[in-house]
């Protein structure tokens, strides 16, 4: 018996999230299948992030144990050869035994991505989430500095989720922008100057690392971020939010379609 692990990518749109559910098609249920059809064994997988219904992923992992005498790094073709276009394995390895993909300690990095325009695009409507008023990118970007570090998140996490504690860690939040013809960034000026760039035409992208999220928290924050820049909120406000521990405070769960789970590093 060996242990598999696999990077597997996803457009999410089609999909009700992740993990199994009891009507409707999820990634973890294709992936059962399809790898219990290859390997002939019935196969489970265990996936790092229960991503929500209409989220992508570029770098989810998961892993599963068995028999087969398919060499690790050759199961992803195989897979690949079986599995819908709208799902792919990037890699797939041989790990240890108690290799645990949610229980290893790793960062995650998401991004949330926003197209700023006066009219939507045809091509970006599964995979950001329209915005036809102009965003303060560099009030975003100010706001983003109370959120990084160990704090209290209980303002930004689903009323209803059951967890020990809703303490987490941000190492990383950063709001940029790129045009939307050319794909070039711009420049962002995050000092304290009278220059405000709204990045109107452009796409926004909200990146965040950590070492875990809770149930809808990457949402929320990118929820709470576009009230900022379309200064409902001053990006002071968002201290308050944190401090105040009640989700009622904070800005709408943003669209699930903006949300693309990136990579999941180990340590």
């Amino acid at each position: 018996m060996k242990r598999i692990k696999l990077v597997v990518a996803y457009d999410g749109t089609d999909y009700c999230g992740w993990q199994v559910q009891p009507t409707g098609q999820t990634v973890e249920g294709v992936l059962n299948q399809t790898l219990s059809e290859l390997l002939r064994e019935d196969i489970v997988v265990i996936g790092a992030s229960r991503t929500d219904s209409g989220v992508h992923a570029l770098g989810n992992v998961a892993v599963f144990d068995t028999n087969t005498r398919i060499p690790a790094e050759k199961i992803s073709f195989a897979l690949n050869t079986r599995l819908p276009d709208t799902i792919k394995i990037q890699d797939s390895c041989e790990v240890d035994k108690d290799f645990h993909p949610r229980h290893c300690v790793s960062f995650k990095t998401y991004e949330y991505r926003i197209l700023n325009s006066k009219f939507p695009l045809p091509t970006n409507r599964l995979y950001a989430n329209f915005i036809y008023r102009p965003l303060d990118i560099e009030a975003m970007q100010k706001a983003c500095q109370y959120l990084i570090g160990e704090h209290d998140f209980k303002s930004f996490c689903s009323a209803k989720t059951q967890v020990l504690t809703t303490v987490r860690t941000i190492y990383e939040l950063s709001v940029s922008s790129k045009d939307s013809d050319t794909g070039l960034e711009n420049n962002i000026d995050t000092g304290l100057g009278n220059n405000i760039d709204t990045g109107f035409g452009n796409e926004i992208s909200i990146r965040v690392k950590g070492s875990g999220f809770l149930y809808n928290m990457v949402r929320i924050i990118a929820g709470t971020l576009i009230e900022v820049g379309l200064h409902v909120y001053e990006p002071e406000h968002v201290k308050e939010i944190l401090e105040g521990k009640d989700r009622s405070l904070a800005g709408d769960t943003a669209p699930a379609c903006g949300l693309t789970l990136k990579k999941i590093e180990y340590l």
